[in-house]
């Protein structure tokens, strides 16, 4: 490229370049007079304290830092080791050469022997049937033991509940020839439920006895009154022996017995025989003469 010719006398402007810091233009060194630029051209291309903090370049790839020059890191791998010996647990030598290390003693391993099938034996019908008669009578001579330990303490708790459930009613002295013929304890053989209820009905038939002697007493006085009483003295004294025993056998003891055991029947002769007692004390309280009530 030539240079355009300039007329005389007409001043050289130097060519200017922009600056990609400052985005200033910047003249160029060519035409100045030994290569310098002026003072205003230094000042503008000197860097101002607020560009400084800019001189590194962000785009600049960062230093690699190596952690294995850690001085730590250098000052254990460069010392020698000097005490220690290369160990090789798979050498003879290294057996020999390491007192410390314990063997563990190997147990010699017997030599295996061939498995031996041994034969079946099939049973014959007849040995099956004998095994299972022998199993049989087995079992039933296991059976009639038991039986018999069975019967034997069967036994032995009648003598017990016969020695201790010996009749105590009705509550006779000891040197009166006559025993006593009932078992009667409510604590024993009632249930609490209806141990109450029994008592009940077993005062209701001593009052029962109680009405009849009175009766007796009655016929009696009016017997020594007039003597046409007699009839009425007899029967008295009839209903009195025969209507006290019947009365506690026939329907006193069947209930305390329905109580005791749960029996049905026994509630069922209760009810009927009790049903019969009650007329009779209805006729009675009639006061019918000539039937022995007073």
């Amino acid at each position: 490229m030539t240079d355009t010719p300039r007329p005389p006398g007409h001043a050289v402007t130097p060519p200017r370049i922009v600056c990609p810091v400052t985005s200033r233009k910047i003249p160029s060194r060519r035409g100045v007079p030994g290569g310098r630029l002026h003072t205003d051209t230094q000042r503008e291309l000197s860097p101002s304290p607020a560009m400084a903090s800019y001189d590194t370049n962000p785009f600049a790839d960062p230093v690699d830092v190596n952690p294995f020059q850690d001085p730590s890191v250098t000052q254990i791998t460069t010392t020698s080791h000097g005490n220690l010996e290369e160990f090789n647990p798979f050498t003879e030598n290294s057996r020999l050469t390491n007192p410390n290390q314990k063997t563990v003693p190997v147990q010699p391993v017997a030599p295996s022997q061939p498995a031996v099938l041994q034969p079946s034996v099939e049973q014959t019908p007849q040995s099956v049937a004998i095994a299972a008669q022998a199993g049989l009578l087995q079992q039933q001579e296991e059976l009639d033991r038991k039986a018999a330990e069975l019967d034997r303490k069967e036994q032995e708790m009648r003598n017990v509940n016969i020695n201790l459930r010996q009749n105590n009613w009705p509550p006779l002295p000891s040197f009166c020839p006559i025993k006593p013929c009932f078992y009667q304890d409510f604590a024993a053989d009632i249930p609490a439920d209806y141990q109450r209820v029994c008592k009940m009905l077993y005062y209701l038939w001593m009052l029962h006895s109680f009405t009849l002697l009175l009766n007796l007493l009655a016929c009696l006085a009016y017997f020594i009154a007039n003597s046409s009483g007699g009839v009425d003295f007899g029967l008295s004294i009839l209903w009195f022996f025969l209507f006290t025993p019947c009365a506690f056998v026939c329907w006193y003891r069947p209930i305390y017995k329905a109580f005791r055991t749960d029996s049905s029947f026994n509630f069922f002769a209760f009810f009927i025989i009790f049903f019969c007692q009650i007329a009779i004390y209805i006729i009675q309280s009639v006061g019918i003469p000539g039937w022995g009530d007073r």
